[in-house]
């Protein structure tokens, strides 16, 4: 539990009645969730797999795998969230299998369990994302799939991941991101590889602001997707 940001713990506690709500703060993840998942499915082949995905929120992610037919645990140690993802579960008829735990501490109680291991816009918010990452690696099984998103750290990306989406476009809560925590792509990757991570792919995640669409590209300037697979 040291691995945790009691203030960014809160900030989404807030506003974790509105996980479901596709035009409030979190509309961003609900328009780029079927980018996401196609990348992972993709990769994965994810019907059948047994898949954990780590930082679930209110269940987004969690929900559309399980869609796809995979048998899916989501953790988070935000409880106001995962008590929106238990309902909108039941709500839904979609089977996830929720707990409140520390990825360090399952990765410790249930070392290799899973096929498939997915840690979206998680990394930005804890006070160490190595030790997410070297959780992650543990959990899932040799020759498994491990996928991250999280933020560039540049001056780029401040000026449209921050200055932009959180005030100017007003796409995001003030005060979602601290840009000192965005990880650049070759910090991910030696957090990867000293985990024993191989990092098979990268990908970017770009916005039109006129179109207000979202497409994955080759630019990883702003937001970014990593494929990893744990080596044997």
């Amino acid at each position: 539990m040291s691995n945790v940001d009691e203030q960014e713990l809160d900030k989404f506690s807030q506003i974790a009645h509105k996980w479901w709500d596709m035009d409030s703060e979190f509309k961003p993840l609900h328009e780029i969730n079927p980018l996401r998942l196609d990348f992972i499915d993709q990769h994965a082949a994810l019907a059948g797999k047994a898949v954990l995905d780590v930082g679930c929120g209110g269940g987004i992610l969690s929900e559309s795998m399980a869609h796809y037919e995979a048998s899916v645990t989501g953790i988070d140690l935000a409880k106001k969230s995962l008590k929106v993802a238990q309902l909108h579960s039941l709500e839904s008829g979609v089977s996830v299998s929720y707990r409140c735990v520390a990825v360090e501490d399952l990765a410790a109680e249930a070392p290799a369990s899973f096929d498939v291991v997915t840690c979206m816009e998680m990394l930005e918010h804890v006070p160490d994302p190595q030790s997410i990452v070297r959780a992650c690696a543990q959990l899932v099984k040799p020759g498994g799939w491990v996928f991250f998103s999280t933020l560039n750290r540049n001056a780029k990306s401040y000026l449209l991941a921050v200055l932009g989406a959180e005030y100017v476009l007003n796409m995001l809560p003030k005060g979602t991101h601290e840009y000192a925590r965005f990880l650049k792509p070759s910090e991910l990757s030696r957090m990867a590889r000293n985990a024993g991570l191989g990092v098979e792919t990268l990908a970017g995640i770009g916005y039109n602001p006129l179109t207000r669409v979202y497409s994955l590209n080759d630019d990883t300037d702003v937001n970014y997707l990593m494929a990893t697979r744990r080596l044997a």
